[in-house]
C-alpha cells in the first residue's frame, strides 16, 4: 500500500521531467514519526551526488513534538538508498548540460519511507507560458463540452 505524504508541485512547473527513480531514505526514528504526521517540505530541495553516494539537500523535516533530545536538525543532509547502477546512471546524466536531480514526492510503501526523484531539465520562461496557455485552453474546452452535454 502506498500512502503519499508530500509532493513537490513546484517541480512540475519549473522543470521538464525526463526520468523518474524510487529511492529509500536513511532516517532516524523521530524523523519517520514526523513524516508520518506530514511534517515534511520538499520545496527548494535537490539531490546531490558525492563520492558515489546520493544525498538530498534542503528537505525540511519538522522536529517531532515528543522527540526531545532525539530530534535531529530539520535541514540536515540525508543519504538516499539507491543501487550503484542507478547512481552511476544519474552521474552520467547529470554531467549533461542542463540536467539536475530533484525530489518529486515522499511516500510510504508499506512501512518504508520512499522518495521519488527525477532527472529534470529546467524550463525557460516561455516554456512556462506555453504550459499555462495549454492548461487554460484545455480547461476552456472541457467546460464547453460539459455545458454542451447538459
Amino acid at each position: 500500500m502506498i500512502k503519499s505524504i508530500a509532493k513537490n508541485k513546484k517541480a512540475w512547473h519549473e522543470f521538464f521531467i525526463e526520468e523518474e527513480f524510487e529511492a529509500g531514505l536513511e532516517l532516524f526514528g523521530t524523523e519517520v514519526k514526523s513524516i508520518r504526521l506530514g511534517g515534511v517540505n520538499l520545496k527548494d530541495s535537490y539531490v546531490d551526488i558525492d563520492s558515489g553516494q546520493a544525498y538530498i539537500v534542503g528537505m525540511h523535516i519538522s522536529p517531532y513534538e515528543k522527540g526531545n533530545i532525539f530530534n535531529k536538525d530539520p535541514l540536515r543532509v540525508r543519504r538516499l538508498l539507491l543501487n550503484k547502477k542507478e547512481i552511476n546512471k544519474l552521474i552520467g546524466k547529470v554531467q549533461e548540460k542542463g540536467l539536475t536531480i530533484i525530489p518529486l514526492e515522499i511516500y510510504f510503501k508499506g512501512r518504508w519511507a520512499k522518495l521519488k526523484i527525477a532527472l529534470a531539465r529546467g524550463k525557460k520562461l516561455y516554456d512556462k507560458r506555453d504550459d499555462a496557455a495549454e492548461r487554460s485552453a484545455r480547461r476552456h474546452m472541457e467546460r464547453a463540452l460539459k455545458e454542451r452535454n447538459l
